[in-house]
């Protein structure tokens, strides 16, 4: 990777406009943004350390986190990757001279790079590495502390719905009732199995909270100071084709640029930095959150209905909802097959079971490993 394509990297890290013409970029930089003097900085100790450190110097980032006995996760798509323990993290991006510490604190480094096909970092990184995690393990780890189901639609606005004949009457299906039978069921399985644990809803009878209204609540959840919340949406699917049938879980698509935390959480430097990084994990939790429920739905229901996969999409509450969010489908009320077994309270109590397996299963792994978040989340 060049200078300039580093330079350009770096810009978009910082959500700094990336527009190369000589007046614009000349104009923010008299102008004085500390995100351009950080860049430049980054560049020039990029340039600096791009003469000394060859590819000896450099190991393998799978192997250092064996080592550190750290989790590793890795994005292809931005190339961002981070170690985590014990609720501490460490988040690089390849190309850039970089790092930065539980959220707040950001260090150079000699750039990531692939070598090989090998994500590699610095023998001075892993070193760095070293002694942070060394000395982090004696921190609080995370935890879910909360988790807010959201029953789509309600009172006034009754969603979609399908019709079946039953002994010569029409009985008509509201997705409105769907979505609170089943979040119900969740609930109760959630507060017997999690009682320390905040298990709220967005509503619990036929009112009807806007999607602002259901948003704000999300964002308003008070956590302690090393807890995360999980928001959960409740939907039931129609299609002009009737033949559609299955439950799927949607979540919020990567390209989708969000602010997550709160300008004040972190300096003004570095906010586009955490905020981005932020929005990357938030987006990896969602995605592991909808593959979780999606499992356990196909092993609770996947005898009756189809499994259709996880899926992207920019939902107004899945996109605006300041943490890890999903949205969930559970069959099509426009399916004569389907429409029945949703209105079937058994049906929809084996559909809660499902989610709440999959819920059970991301908690204990987020909360075994000691959480997937840093510093910054806290402050949400």
């Amino acid at each position: 990777m060049n200078t300039l394509n580093i330079f350009l990297s770096a810009l978009k890290f910082f959500n700094i406009p990336s527009d190369n013409k000589k007046g614009r970029l000349q104009a923010t930089v008299m102008n004085g943004d500390k995100r351009i003097k950080t860049v430049l900085y980054a560049i020039i100790f990029f340039v600096f350390t791009s003469a000394i450190f060859a590819e000896g110097d450099y190991v393998s980032a799978l192997d250092t986190a064996e080592k550190l006995n750290t989790f590793l996760s890795w994005d292809p798509l931005s190339e961002d990757f981070y170690f985590s323990k014990s609720g501490h993290r460490a988040q690089c991006r390849v190309g850039l001279p970089m790092m930065l510490l539980s959220g707040k604190e950001l260090v150079f480094i000699a750039p990531p790079k692939i070598i090989n096909s090998v994500l590699s970092i610095s023998k001075e990184t892993a070193i760095r590495l070293e002694s942070f995690f060394g000395y982090s393990l004696e921190q609080p780890i995370y935890r879910i502390g909360a988790i807010l189901i959201d029953p789509g639609h309600g009172g006034k606005d009754p969603g979609t719905h399908g019709s079946y004949t039953e002994n010569g009457k029409t009985i008509v299906v509201k997705e409105k009732d769907i979505t609170l039978k089943t979040s119900k069921e969740l609930y109760e399985l959630l507060k017997v199995r999690y009682p320390d644990k905040k298990i709220l809803m967005t509503r619990y009878d036929d009112s009807f909270p806007t999607l602002d209204e259901r948003v704000e609540m999300a964002n308003s959840v008070k956590l302690n100071k090393y807890e995360a919340i999980l928001y959960i949406s409740v939907h039931a699917n129609y299609s002009w084709n009737s033949k559609a049938s299955g439950f799927e879980v949607w979540y919020l698509p990567p390209e989708y640029r969000r602010e997550v935390i709160s300008k004040d959480a972190v300096s003004k430097e570095i906010f586009p930095i955490v905020n981005s990084m932020l929005e990357e994990e938030f987006t990896m939790e969602s995605i592991m959150i909808a593959q979780s429920i999606l499992d356990g739905l196909d092993a609770s229901i996947g005898k009756q209905s189809k499994k259709r996969g996880i899926m992207e999409q920019a939902w107004f509450v899945v996109r605006n909802a300041k943490m890890p969010s999903v949205l969930i489908e559970l069959g099509f009320v426009s399916n004569p097959t389907e429409v029945r077994l949703l209105n079937t309270p058994s049906y929809l109590k084996k559909c809660a079971e499902g989610i709440y397996n999959g819920l059970v299963s991301f908690i204990t792994h987020f909360e075994g490993s000691g959480g997937f978040t840093g510093e910054g989340r806290k402050k949400l």
